[in-house]
């Protein structure tokens, strides 16, 4: 059997910054790197070449798809794996990529891992399976000038093929949305222009709603995105489809971030019947229901999450809130409830699986100092009791 050829398909502008680790991460793996370049000015094209790859140019002309098209056009292999410049393939998993290119699917998933805030942080991450590896010559294109996707639906349509899209055990990292990046690129702004473009479009996909929601609750506009969201799960609806689940996960992220806790409740449970597994709905239940007082319930929401955890990478997942998070927020409402010991042990919990959610160590801070008597009274052996105080001792060794 003659070993399958895999092509690694990118667009670029200038990623100086960036481009080197993502080349790197793959170069070993891939039988050729087609790299589209729309207008860079600096020495994006000279690391790109390189590293051996074929660089080719593409004046610009406002769609993402049409660079990622142009590029899909000259690729050679028998796969196709597309990724952007600020990612980069987990040097663990990236031998497995030779692997799943035997298979006979038409398309694949890997677990993709976004991270946000201030610096790459593993507990920092939004989580979820995404389509990053295809068969060529299938009929597959990006679709949308902007937040391009695939156009899968039309191919199994045209192939008479399941429509079950397989996960794979690849790890692909993402640092576009560190808000240094998004700074230093002023992604927010000129994404919302771009998709307001499309919005003028007669038959514009509801995702660009959806996309333009998203860059409002970035910059904190949260009536502005509140409004993009409903309009995006109407239109889906429109269609007769089922919105997507990352729709009401914004939607009640929004509810939550602008304090609108009445507008959120009790509408939270119908999204969660519409997606019983999705453990970010729960958590947000959980939270509406402690700042409703609502103790004994919002503890059952937080137990729920633990009990989905976080391997669900079918829907867009916040890191911790199926761990750390949920067993936070579970000893808040314990601590509410009067249960002082089982307060501090979640605390202790939640802060043993984080050491960069300082919340729980606060928190047990404040309670053991609150009752000093009760927790004298524990036996020094207890394990709980062990797990605590190598908690606190971490704090007073940080300070």
């Amino acid at each position: 059997m003659t070993e399958r050829r895999l092509s690694l398909c990118m667009i670029v502008k200038d990623e100086e910054k960036y481009i080197g680790t993502c080349l790197k991460s793959v170069k070993d793996y891939v039988d050729e790197m087609i790299i589209v370049d729309t207008g860079s000015t600096d020495r994006t094209v000279e690391i790109c070449k390189s590293f051996g790859a074929k660089v080719f140019i593409f004046p610009w002309n406002g769609s993402f798809s049409d660079a990622r098209n142009y590029g899909l056009e000259r690729a050679t292999g028998d796969w196709i794996l597309w990724m952007d410049a600020d990612e980069r393939v987990d040097s663990a998993d990236a031998h497995k990529l030779r692997e799943v290119i035997e298979y006979n699917d038409f398309i694949l998933s890997v677990h993709l891992i976004n991270y946000f805030g201030d610096a790459p942080d593993p507990k920092k991450t939004f989580d979820i399976a995404h389509t990053r590896l295809f068969q060529n010559n299938k009929g597959f294109k990006f679709v949308n000038k902007i937040h391009e996707m695939l156009n899968a639906n039309e191919v199994f349509t045209k192939h008479s093929a399941s429509a079950t899209i397989k996960s794979v055990p690849i790890k692909i990292y993402h640092y576009g949305y560190l808000d240094s990046v998004n700074d230093e690129k002023k992604k927010s702004e000129r994404n919302i222009k771009l998709l307001e473009e499309e919005l003028k479009q007669k038959d514009y996909s509801p995702w660009m709603e959806y996309h333009i929601a998203s860059e409002y609750y970035r910059l904190k506009k949260f009536n502005e995105a509140f409004d993009y969201v409903n309009r995006s799960i109407l239109s889906f609806i429109k269609q007769m489809k089922t919105p997507p689940s990352l729709l009401y996960r914004l939607k009640y992220s929004i509810l939550i971030s602008s304090g609108s806790i009445e507008g959120a409740w009790p509408g939270i449970e119908r999204a969660i019947a519409l997606y019983p597994d999705y453990v970010d709905l729960h958590f947000y239940k959980g939270l509406i229901l402690l700042v409703k007082d609502s103790y004994k319930e919002a503890l059952e929401a937080f137990d729920k999450c633990l009990e989905l955890g976080e391997e669900n990478l079918q829907h867009l997942t916040l890191k911790g809130v199926g761990s750390f998070q949920a067993l936070y927020y579970k000893g808040c409402c314990l601590e509410q409830l009067g249960q002082i010991e089982q307060a501090a042990i979640n605390y202790a919990k939640a802060a043993s699986l984080s050491t960069t959610f300082n919340s729980p160590v606060e928190a047990l801070v404040k309670i053991t100092q609150k009752h000093q008597e009760l927790f004298n009274a524990i036996p020094v052996d207890n394990e709980d009791n062990k797990l605590i105080t190598n908690i606190l001792s971490r704090k007073t060794n940080k300070n």
